[in-house]
């Protein structure tokens, strides 16, 4: 890839970004949230975050499920105003950053458990976005490695000794 498509990339993601910012304004509007609208680009997504408010936990609710609803939504409304399909991430309050934290230090302690036992070891069933947090948290042990097995919504990590 040469560096103008990087560059034009990374326009787009930025440009994904505040369409999906400007919907979000909306809908805290309409619903009279108060919340500070971040914009960034990781990677290879549009990173968008709304923190601030007292009233956003409501937005994740249980196990994220409403944030992942208005994330859904929000990348449609940035496919219907760019014409492509978006794959911005959305956090709220923190809830996405405090869940990767968690299922990092999960995966490592299950790397430890791996490591001293050399027996392999089933997490729970989790989503896509989870697994390839503990894939990415795993890769990074020596001694361990790590796949998936199962067919969703039952999909789960296996840790196993290298």
């Amino acid at each position: 890839m040469s560096k103008r498509n990087i560059e034009v990339s990374e326009e787009r993601l930025v440009e994904e970004g505040e369409v999906a910012g400007d919907y979000l304004e909306q809908f805290l509007d309409i619903l009279d949230f108060d919340g500070d609208i971040d914009l960034d680009v990781e990677g290879d997504r549009a990173m968008v975050s709304i923190d601030g408010g007292e009233d956003l936990d409501s937005l994740v609710g249980t196990d994220g499920a409403v944030l992942d609803a208005l994330q859904e939504l929000t990348r449609l409304a940035v496919q219907q105003e760019l014409g492509d399909r978006s794959r911005l991430m959305l956090d709220i309050a923190g809830w996405r950053a405090d869940k990767r934290e968690a299922l990092s230090e999960a995966g490592r302690a299950v790397a430890q458990r791996v490591l001293e036992a050399g027996d392999a070891e089933e997490m729970e069933p989790m989503s896509p976005f989870e697994r390839k947090i503990i894939h990415d948290a795993i890769a990074e042990i020596e001694g361990v490695s790590s796949d998936s097995t199962g067919v969703e919504p039952n999909r789960r990590v296996v840790v196993l000794p290298a």
